[in-house]
């Protein structure tokens, strides 16, 4: 090909140049900015946007809990408080942690996943302190050390201890198994969620007189989010099963009105097919009455009685309740008042 057939620079400016008049108008950059907005799917901002209130009353509840637990443990008051809970990014909490600290791994079932109670090293110092009768009055330093087998034992006991106050403090909303998995000084060893995913935190400040240090509760977001209808909802302790109690004396007391039949099937007879097709007015079946029958709901044979007569009439008498119910519930008193129901055929 040669160089006569290729374009100038002017020739091509000038193809650009008449190509750029029939293009459709741009639209300006700062209009386009205005109208979108750009949205980070990983950010904690997604899940804050309500507030967990019902986890907040457990946090509330377990400090509470903790306080009474520590004092049985130890026979020293502490004083706990609740701190604001956060939400954020599990790298970020990762960095802000004392090292070397106390890391607990623990399994909530059955929420998946595991979650992380970490306990300054200093607070576990002054509870072992305490347990073996110092007065916790000054602040020990962490050494870097790791913790001793005696002091390792002690941590599994206040952990045993720490989850029995936590799963205390979630009864009435759910019902959870905690059971300690292992403990871990490093962050890295103990990775309950990923860099970049979402927990929140619930520091909790436990002081005996003026030292103490912080227990915190970090729930992975994705542990949380099966449940989070029963989180974001206020949480009212007993009210629910108080409400049951309620509801179920009001089903009681209507259940016992109903109005049902009671049937005795007093004798059977068998025959053969030949048998009963040869019956016909008058034909005689003889029966065996037995010294006592079975009443029955429907199907269900609910007493034994006896039968006979009672002020002239056909009556039963009940020799033994055949349903698995509470003493006295025969003898409940109806809606006519009257305390001795009785049967007829």
């Amino acid at each position: 090909m040669s160089a006569d057939n290729f374009l100038s620079q002017d020739e091509v400016d000038a193809l650009l140049a008449a190509d750029g008049g029939d293009s459709p108008a741009q639209a300006p950059a700062g209009e386009s900015s205005a109208s979108v907005d750009s949205y980070d799917f990983g950010s904690p901002e997604r899940v804050a946007r309500r507030r967990l209130q019902a986890l907040e009353l457990v946090h509330e509840r377990f400090a509470r809990y903790l306080r009474a637990d520590l004092l049985a443990f130890i026979h020293r008051n502490a004083d706990t408080s609740v701190g604001p809970m956060r939400v954020e990014r599990y790298a970020d909490f990762e960095r802000n942690l004392p090292m070397p600290s106390n890391l607990n791994i623990v399994s909530l079932a059955p929420l998946r996943g595991y979650a992380l109670f970490t306990f300054d090293p200093a607070l576990i110092f002054l509870i072992i302190e305490s347990l073996f009768g110092g007065q916790a009055r000054y602040y020990t330093r962490v050494e870097g050390r790791d913790f001793t087998a005696t002091e390792q034992r002690i941590i599994e006991r206040l952990m045993r201890d720490t989850l029995e106050s936590y799963t205390k403090a979630w009864s009435g909303l759910l019902t959870l198994d905690a059971r300690h998995v292992r403990s871990e000084m490093q962050a890295k060893f103990a990775n309950v969620a990923g860099a970049n995913e979402v927990v929140v935190v619930t520091p909790i400040r436990i002081e005996f007189g003026s030292t103490g240090g912080t227990l915190n509760v970090c729930l992975p977001y994705s542990m949380l989010e099966p449940v989070r209808d029963l989180l974001v909802r206020p949480f009212r302790p007993g009210t629910d099963q108080a409400d049951n109690t309620a509801w179920a004396g009001l089903m009681r007391s209507g259940v016992r009105g109903v109005p049902v039949r009671l049937a005795v099937n007093f004798a059977h007879a068998r025959l053969t097919l030949r048998e009963v097709a040869a019956l016909e007015v008058g034909s005689v079946v003889p029966i065996e009455l037995p010294r006592t029958v079975q009443a029955c709901v429907g199907a269900v044979p609910v007493i034994e009685c006896g039968y006979g007569t009672s002020n002239g009439h056909y009556a039963l008498i009940v020799r033994n309740p055949l349903l698995d119910l509470p003493t006295g519930t025969f003898n409940e008193v109806n809606t006519d008042g009257d305390k001795s129901p009785k049967g007829k055929k």
